[in-house]
């Protein structure tokens, strides 16, 4: 199903995929047969090609993923929902009558909103959020991002690394006392009318130490 997904996206992804296992591993033969462990150099040079061939295989399914979800109602939340670690996500939880969007993810850096929409559009609804949720999360670093390809904002594809850059502003009693004192906040707006993208599952990013 992944392969398939990857050959939508890009028709080139799997040749590409096996090009970088095979090409590992005449390397290692080549290297072997200059050093004469042939034997041992092919044993070896099927390990490193699995292990290349994986690796590109997982970035191209990544960026097929990403390419599916780019332009989506609700693309960011479906990325920052596969982060691993210690964060919680909560969707739409502010939407407006252009179907832009603000989302609310609670981790060690502390609070971080991330918006889809213009940035003309979504600045005044991150002050305002950022504003209501400081009442709740008082002494609690709180973080804005524009999700989005204009100017100042966060690709979709970029979004995971810069949530997880982030500082890391609370230890983990901490950050789960913030999340209960949020979870009682209500929601703005309704969610959009558009659907949230379901059929894409974003693959795990790094894990937060």
């Amino acid at each position: 199903m992944v392969a398939q997904i990857i050959k939508q996206a890009n028709p080139k992804g799997m040749p590409i995929v096996f090009l970088s296992a095979v090409g590992t591993l005449a390397v290692v033969v080549v290297i072997g047969l200059v050093t004469d462990y042939l034997w041992y150099s092919v044993f070896i040079g099927v390990l490193a090609a699995f292990t290349v061939g994986l690796v590109v295989f997982g970035q191209l399914a990544q960026k097929a993923q990403y390419s599916i979800l780019h332009g989506q109602t609700g693309a960011a939340a479906a990325v920052l929902q596969g982060m691993r670690g210690n964060w919680q996500v909560t969707p739409a939880i502010a939407v407006n009558r252009d179907q832009d969007i603000v989302h609310l993810v609670v981790g060690y850096p502390g609070v971080v909103l991330v918006s889809e929409g213009p940035g003309n559009r979504v600045a005044k609804m991150l002050t305002a959020e950022k504003k209501r949720i400081s009442r709740v999360a008082l002494g609690i670093e709180i973080y804005d991002v524009q999700c989005g390809d204009g100017d100042g904002q966060v690709p979709l594809g970029k979004l995971q690394r810069h949530i997880m850059k982030l500082p890391r502003n609370l230890k983990k009693p901490s950050v789960n006392e913030v999340k209960d004192r949020l979870r009682s906040l209500p929601r703005n707006m309704p969610m959009p009318k558009g659907p949230m993208p379901k059929g894409a599952r974003m693959p795990r990013g790094p894990k937060m130490r």
